[in-house]
């Protein structure tokens, strides 16, 4: 099967740094995600993985990050067997083969038209799965999702390549469209915003980060009807932290001494509704 070939930049070009970070997670002994649509995804593309520079411990803690949203996303199926899911901004993350849905989930994966493009020659079609090629910002695709129904909205890796304004829209549209849901992120500090533009792979991507949340509280009042429910820290797997190496090991133990290093990233669960 010839490879293929691909032209995106900035933001859109982002996906490639998490797909090729869980492929490569997925290929070491103790994998956690055990990713095998992500493996076999990195070689059929035509593209230079080797120039994002991704090391070692952040695959490692993309891995943990995609595990965290994925085990949400199913303790949330598992409760609400019938129930819609988004997952914006999907790239081509393979959570809807992980995960294997009932049938009674439909399931959402938005992104770019060309990225959903690119997925549709990636993976195969599933049942009670439907891909929509639009901006997360283009509030038209909703229509096309039926909103009866508890909805869990993923978003990984999406949140910070938005400005607050745009956050806060999206927010507010999806949970006056739909009666009850969760919502499920990677929400970053302010300070890790300002870190994580000077990450080699963001760079080399081009891609430019804005929105940070320091209080995870302060989306509360922003967006009324959320509601906190859950919120985890990345510094808090210990089996996850000692496959890392050393100089990453020592960081992280200094990063919990110190609470604004200690918040940089985060995995928050909100919801809303009756639910």
């Amino acid at each position: 099967m010839p490879a293929e070939k691909i032209a995106l930049s900035g933001k859109q070009e982002t996906f490639l740094i998490t797909l090729y970070a869980k492929a490569m997670e997925s290929r070491m002994p103790d994998s956690l995600l055990k990713d095998a649509f992500a493996a076999e995804a990195i070689c059929r593309i035509d593209y230079d993985f080797a120039k994002l520079n991704v090391p070692h411990d952040p695959m490692i803690g993309l891995a943990l990050r995609a595990k965290i949203l994925d085990d949400w996303t199913w303790e949330f199926i598992n409760h609400t067997p019938v129930a819609t899911v988004l997952h914006l901004g999907c790239g081509l993350d393979s959570r809807v083969f992980r995960l294997e849905p009932p049938i009674s989930v439909r399931w959402f994966d938005v992104d770019f038209p060309e990225v959903i493009a690119l997925r549709r020659r990636l993976y195969p079609e599933r049942d009670g799965c439907r891909l929509i090629g639009a901006s997360v910002m283009d509030s038209g695709w909703l229509s096309d999702v039926p909103s009866e129904h508890p909805v869990m909205v993923i978003a990984e890796g999406l949140l910070p390549y938005l400005r607050k304004h745009e956050v806060l829209r999206l927010l507010d549209t999806l949970t006056a469209y739909f009666p009850s849901g969760e919502l499920a992120f990677d929400g970053y500090s302010r300070l890790a915003i300002s870190l994580l533009r000077l990450a080699p792979p963001i760079r080399v991507a081009g891609a430019s980060l804005h929105w940070g949340i320091d209080d995870p509280r302060e989306l509360e009042r922003q967006v009324p009807k959320l509601k906190l429910v859950k919120e985890l820290s990345g510094l808090d797997d210990p089996a996850q932290i000692a496959r890392m190496t050393w100089p990453t090991r020592l960081t992280i133990l200094w990063c919990q001494s110190v609470p604004a290093f200690r918040r940089l990233g985060r995995f928050l669960l909100y919801r809303f509704g009756n639910r």
